[in-house]
């Protein structure tokens, strides 16, 4: 899929900026975006001429992971957290959606 793909939607997923301005906007580097690319945290669209281009999706999730690097954590290792972070908030919502259910009484119950 090329950015031209994206039928001129401006929302979250629309791959709006390249490489060099998605690294400024977000204060950090081209290498960090390429290495959290090659880590596969986020698989930037490429435009009909060939250069990467990110989207706000897309930033907030180098966002995420650049928290750890600026740590100190290595790219690799933030990169595997950021992804269990993730995990982790959606088995909380699906444990808590499972215990909303389990909380409405059943209509055959009140018998």
């Amino acid at each position: 899929m090329t950015a031209g793909d994206s039928s001129g939607r401006l929302d979250d997923d629309y791959p709006a900026c390249t490489t060099g301005r998605a690294a400024d906007m977000l204060g950090t580097t081209q290498v960090f975006l390429r290495a959290i690319a090659g880590a596969r945290l986020i698989t930037p669209l490429r435009s009909e001429g060939g250069h990467h281009r990110y989207s706000r999706y897309q930033f907030r999730i180098a966002a995420r992971a650049r928290e750890p690097v600026d740590q100190g954590i290595p790219i690799e290792a933030a990169c595997r957290i950021t992804v269990l972070k993730d995990q982790l908030e959606e088995a909380r919502r699906i444990d808590a959606e499972h215990r909303r259910t389990a909380e409405v009484p059943s209509p055959t119950a009140a018998v």
